[in-house]
């Protein structure tokens, strides 16, 4: 197929320097990490890359239609010695798809002429949201109640059969060979791998890949959050904070009505990642120390009385916690548009192993969060010097962000775990909010109970609040940086910081816990509510840009000319040219 290049050559040139598109290195060829292995987990970790790649090319799909004809037609160009092939491909694959944000929150369009869909590759591309309501509408009125619920399900794609009516195929079925040969690396590699454990969670996660059965993955779900004492990670990501279609039903007051009737609860769709790395046992042992707080913080969470409790005395914590040196990071979860995830904490609540008995797991990942080069801690103190209050700077320390990420995961562990959905595209706003502060609003409880002494609390609290600022305004898609306007706004208004007139950043370090305990309460409070227009209303009072936000967003651009990144995986490439 025929495409268009979205951007010139100028601009390519500049989006692909060094200056403009960071680089985050996982494990290298020679990694110790990789090297200290027992020979089948090296074998094992082959496969498991080629598995990741095949999963990358599924969830290209759902990302767009275009994804997988436009790389072929790069690849193409490039075979052709086209420079401007080569460098929009570059971007392509950091980005993995047409289209992404920047950390300026600028749409990126690498090829001209297409528009970025709210339903993206998951719906018919020229399904609009009101000719999508308007189907789904007419389709319960005729009773065809079965197909609207798996349409409005997240692991399904949509089809268009007539101009009045949609079907849902589950994405097993849909991409039937591509998750076949997914099973079937995860297979072999679950026959050469050193841990039983391990090797039982890859033959249930291979089972869930060759049957469209929900249950499925809900074994393999609940096998993997058990997994606390392997030597490899490797983990299957669903997670659907970017579907921005399948949300929009809770809009319209007719069909949330007739939704009602039958009994249909929305949830919105998956996009698919994968990770692979080597757990590193140091990394995990300090991350673990948090684990035995979690009842403590679960005892005072805002309204604790007021929903079941996921974590609590009187039960043993079905939660682990691993920090991972990461080999490969594909689809979803690797794709760097404006930023690239630290941590993640899974299976989200609207899984199916929640409800039989399973549990979480926190992966946390080391080459993401680390800053070793000395360009990146000069630009650190830059950021420093320019926006940040003198008194302050020695509370700044980059490392405190890895505590405060893990306060953040183990947030999405506390309050409400039913009943949010009903918040539509406000859901993934208010639950960051929500994670962000329970790791700030629980800092005092960790303190006293002495996981961290009262420097570490202060340097977390003014790390996160410098690490807080943003370079620019975000669209509401945006869930991450939505809620740190939310939240600087929100401390502005309380007094727990101040924006001087020419951008200089102060924390009231006093203030910072109790204002974080009233905007948790508040938070906790509105998911409680099961209410669409009381989230909508929390949202848009707090997501307000002010002026001195945007005195601070021009310092930061000057300092920093990063628009976005990529990852280099040169362990992982070696492996997938291993693998059988």
């Amino acid at each position: 197929m025929q495409y268009n290049f979205g951007l010139d050559i100028k601009e390519l040139e500049k989006r692909t320097h060094k200056d403009y598109l960071v680089t985050k290195k996982m494990l290298d060829k020679d990694a110790p990490e990789f090297l200290a292995l027992a020979e089948g987990d090296k074998i094992a970790l082959s496969y498991l890359v080629k598995a990741a790649r095949i999963i990358e090319k599924i969830n290209m799909q759902l990302d767009s239609h275009h994804n997988l004809p436009f790389k072929a037609f790069l690849e193409e160009e490039i075979k052709k010695g086209s420079k401007q092939a080569k460098l929009t491909k570059i971007l392509f694959d950091a980005q993995k798809g047409i289209f992404a944000l920047d950390c300026e929150s600028n749409l990126v369009k690498l090829a001209a002429g297409l528009e970025k869909k709210a339903g993206r590759g998951l719906y018919p591309e020229d399904l609009e949201k009101v000719d999508f309501h308007a189907i789904l509408i007419y389709m319960l009125q005729i009773g065809k109640i079965e197909e609207v619920r798996k349409i409005l399900n997240q692991r399904s794609v949509v089809e268009k059969i007539s101009p009045k009516e949609l079907v849902a195929i589950d994405y097993v079925d849909k991409f039937k060979d591509d998750f076949a040969l997914v099973a079937k690396y995860l297979l072999k590699a679950s026959c050469v791998s050193t841990n039983a454990d391990f090797n039982e969670y890859l033959r249930l996660q291979a089972d869930a890949f060759l049957k469209a059965d929900p249950m499925l993955d809900a074994y393999a779900d609940k096998k993997w959050a058990t997994l606390q004492d392997t030597p490899l990670e490797f983990t299957i990501t669903r997670e659907n904070y970017t579907d921005e279609m399948t949300e929009t039903v809770l809009e319209n007051e007719e069909l949330v009505e007739l939704l009602k009737k039958h009994n249909i609860e929305v949830i919105s769709k998956d996009y698919l990642g994968a990770r692979v790395g080597i757990v590193n046992k140091e990394g995990t042992d300090y991350i673990l120390k948090v684990k035995d707080f979690l009842p403590l913080m679960a005892k005072n969470m805002p309204y604790c009385d007021k929903y079941e409790q996921v974590i609590s005395d009187d039960c043993e914590i079905s939660q682990t916690m691993v920090d991972v040196d990461l080999i490969e990071v594909a689809g979803d979860v690797g794709a760097f548009r404006a930023g690239i995830t630290l941590a993640e904490n899974l299976p989200n609540n609207d899984k199916l192993s929640l409800s039989i008995g399973g549990g979480r797991r926190n992966v946390y990942h080391r080459q993401i969060r680390f800053v070793t080069s000395e360009d990146a801690k000069k630009k650190i103190q830059e950021r420093l010097d320019a926006i940040l209050d003198k008194t302050l700077h020695k509370f700044y320390d980059d490392k405190m962000d890895h505590p405060f990420t893990i306060g953040h995961e183990n947030g999405h562990s506390l309050g409400p775990k039913e009943g949010c959905e009903v918040l539509g595209k406000y859901k993934s706003i208010i639950e960051e909010n929500k994670a962000d502060m329970v790791a700030l609003s629980m800092l005092d409880v960790l303190c006293e109970a002495s996981l961290y002494s009262q420097e570490e609390k202060e340097r977390i609290i003014v790390t996160y609040a410098t690490d807080n600022m943003l370079k620019s305004k975000p669209t509401l898609s945006q869930a991450h940086r939505v809620r740190s306007v939310m939240q600087n706004y929100y401390f502005i208004k309380h007094g727990a910081i101040e924006i001087s007139k020419d951008g200089v950043l102060f924390v009231n370090i006093d203030k910072m816990i109790p204002t974080a305990k009233k905007m948790l309460s508040e938070i906790v409070n509105v998911q409680l509510s099961g209410d669409f227009k009381k989230g909508e209303k929390y949202v848009l009072d707090n997501f307000i840009w002010t002026n001195e936000m945007e005195v601070v967003s021009e310092k930061l651009k000057k300092i920093s000319k990063r628009l976005n990144g990529k990852t280099e995986q040169k362990l992982a490439d070696m492996l997938f040219e291993q693998a059988e």
